[in-house]
């Protein structure tokens, strides 16, 4: 991305890191050598400068926002050549079913779009199957219209059950389990994780009971190496689901529903190209074919010697910033299937460098070139132990030398930081019930907080529109600071307010992570 090796430059300089790396084909030949148009990186000058958009170093790990991995260059290739042709959708669907189950050792698959579309399309085929009325009639009309989560697997991604209009039933023990399941139950849902894999209802144990029950399972392992013979279906799955866009490096909004083909079939017949429910669920013919390339390159791709590179960077890094006073090194192995690699997380004393954790992660998003990188810990003035976390299996050979001298220069020389202003003045009083009005783009949002005030502590509750939260914050003079977590299906609302108080009236802006900075207004009632 900002200035290219070679795999051969990689494997003769990563040597004097990590050890030698036998030459192995780790990702093949460059884009270039295979046919595909000349092309030459510039960061400064490329098709996303020149609409004001800054290109990302990527050492944060295969996030959807940051645009998730970097394809292959056998996944250009094929997404280039697939789209000199025109091609019969249901035809190559069919022939990439018999493709995915002859590389994957499924029964039967389909390319979606994306993992989180693969659990819709499951979800529509477990209620509709290929009933074209019932089909039709979604998401108003079903006879199975529920689907069983265990409570370990609620999660964000877990909307693709929701969307579909299905009713989630939250269960915990095998006991739960056997009394939810009824003549409505049309799936069960399972999020491959190491919580789930600790619990008392791991993926087999769930699939045991289901196939006493003639109940499918999808298994979300939207993350994770597809393992062959893979793992979830030995375990008595029927389905599960996988990113194309994360580990396989294929095209970011592509994915992979493996199981029967009956059931595959419902998924792909409730989807485009057909008018059904999941009709905007489009996967393209250049999308469908990245994604059979990826796969097809998983399979062939040595990733022993990919960890041995990965880790080499990751050493690299750490010899380069050994020198500086208070830094250690901290490497962290994965956990399971998901994310698999060895990260580096980097600690130091913020008060010795002069730069926190967070402000070094601002610096480097502001830099040239703009780098991400996982986290970011410390806060001036009294809580400066700091660090941050190296992720490495999105970076491309020789990027691991422009991330070292960027940390190094950030951390040699971060410049001058000040201690935030002490709010002074009199304490403001905020006990009591306050009317909230949330100012968003587009509409606006009433809540209500009901505060309790010790000092320049404050708890409490905030009633919203539909979901609560329990509140917690401080008030420094008149400066207030509050946050709250709004527990929402599967997932959660933090807000995070920051503003001033005068007398029966506050305001300021509310931090809602990936949902934007918008003001608010607040009255005591």
């Amino acid at each position: 991305m900002f200035g290219r090796w070679s795999r051969r430059d990689l494997l003769k300089s990563s040597g004097a890191v990590a050890g030698a790396i036998a030459p192995v084909a780790l990702a093949t030949a460059p884009a270039a050598a295979q046919g595909l148009p000349a092309y030459a990186v510039n960061e400064r000058d490329n098709l996303y400068t020149r609409i004001g958009v800054r290109p990302i170093l990527n050492a944060r790990g295969t996030y959807t926002i940051i645009s998730g991995s970097r394809s292959l260059p056998e996944v250009k290739q094929a997404m280039f050549e697939a789209s000199h042709y025109h091609v019969h959708l249901d035809e190559l669907m069919d022939g990439v079913g018999a493709e995915l189950a002859t590389l994957t050792g499924a029964p039967w698959g389909i390319a979606t779009n994306g993992c989180e579309a693969a659990i819709v399309q499951a979800t529509i085929a477990c209620m509709a199957g290929t009933d074209v009325e019932k089909a039709q009639a979604l998401p108003h009309i079903k006879a199975k219209d529920q689907v069983i989560i265990p409570k370990h697997s609620r999660n964000q991604y877990d909307i693709g059950v929701r969307m579909v209009g299905a009713e989630v039933v939250e269960v915990e023990t095998a006991d739960d389990l056997r009394r939810a399941i009824n003549p409505r139950t049309a799936m069960i849902y399972i999020m491959a994780s190491t919580r789930e894999a600790a619990s008392v209802l791991p993926i087999k144990a769930i699939c045991d009971i289901a196939r006493e029950k003639d109940v499918p399972t999808f298994v979300d392992a939207a993350a994770e190496e597809p393992l062959k013979p893979n793992i979830h279906l030995a375990a008595g799955a029927t389905m599960v689901g996988y990113s194309g866009g994360k580990c396989l490096r294929g095209p970011q909004s592509s994915g992979m529903l493996l199981g029967p083909k009956d059931l595959c079939n419902a998924a792909y017949f409730n989807a485009s190209p057909h008018h059904n429910y999941g009709r905007a669920l489009k996967c393209s013919k250049e999308e469908v074919m990245g994604l059979v390339a990826a796969v097809r390159q998983w399979y062939r791709r040595d990733h022993e010697a990919e960890q041995r590179m990965w880790r080499g960077w990751l050493e690299h890094i750490e010899a380069r910033l050994k020198p500086l006073a208070s830094t250690r090194f901290e490497y962290l192995q994965p956990g399971g299937l998901s994310n698999k690699a060895t990260r580096l997380r980097i600690h130091w004393d913020g008060a010795v460098l002069g730069i926190t954790g967070t402000e070094l992660v601002a610096k480097l998003d502001a830099g040239t070139p703009r780098i991400m990188v996982e986290g970011g810990t410390g806060a001036r003035p009294d809580a400066m132990a700091s660090y941050i976390t190296i992720m490495p299996y999105m970076m491309d050979p020789g990027e691991e030398r422009i991330v070292a001298d960027a940390l190094h220069a950030a951390l040699s020389n971060p410049g001058t930081y000040a201690n935030p202003p002490v709010p002074k003045g009199p304490l403001a009083s905020l006990a009591g019930n306050w009317a909230f009005t949330i100012k968003y783009e587009r509409g606006v949002g009433e809540q209500q907080f009901t505060l309790q005030q010790k000092g320049g502590e404050l708890t409490g509750a905030q009633k919203g529109e539909i979901y609560q939260g329990t509140v917690t914050g401080t008030v420094r003079g008149s400066t207030v600071e509050m946050r709250s977590r709004m527990p929402v299906p599967g997932s959660s609302i933090d807000w995070r307010f920051k503003g001033a108080a005068n007398g029966n009236a506050m305001a300021g802006t509310v931090d809602l992570g990936e949902y934007g900075v918008v003001p608010w207004t607040a009255v005591r009632i």
